[in-house]
């Protein structure tokens, strides 16, 4: 029985260039993202970790680069620190990212989910994907975005 899966489709205005960049910069992640940054040095295999921004020891997420294409295609491996060593509890993430229209079409989809990870993703990533959006086109990320989330709200 195949694991579920999640796809989230958004439209931005904005280059693909700039929505790569949003990615992984961060002083953007901070600001759309629950107070939390990406970092790795995006290579193909090396490690990356979705850290607080203020307490980098505090990792929520970890993994490493499946593959990274700039400014095209970023698949990353995804799991809670405590979890990597667990082959059930390790999810994957595409993030393809496409010029359509003069604009961007942004692409995620989050795979081999189980039951927790499915509903924590599935109230993730519209809040922090239309943030990000906000952010490209506006200048500012959504208010929402910009504090330490509490589990749920």
């Amino acid at each position: 029985m195949s694991k579920p899966e999640f796809v989230y489709v958004i439209y931005i205005e904005a280059s693909c260039e700039k929505v790569w960049d949003a990615l992984i910069d961060p002083e953007m992640t901070k600001d759309y993202w629950g107070r939390h940054r990406n970092t790795s040095d995006w290579s193909k295999g090396a490690k990356w970790q979705h850290e607080d921004y203020d307490d980098p020891s505090n990792v929520a997420i970890a993994g490493t680069v499946i593959e990274s294409e700039r400014p095209h295609r970023l698949v990353l491996s995804w799991a809670q620190p405590a979890n990597l060593a667990n082959p059930d509890k390790v999810s994957r993430v595409t993030f393809t990212i496409e010029e359509q229209f003069g604009s961007t079409r942004l692409t995620v989809v989050h795979s081999e989910l189980d039951d927790e990870m499915l509903r924590g993703v599935s109230a993730g990533w519209p809040p922090i994907l239309s943030s990000m959006k906000t952010l490209l086109e506006t200048g500012a990320s959504m208010p929402m975005t910009r504090r330490r989330w509490k589990s749920g709200k």
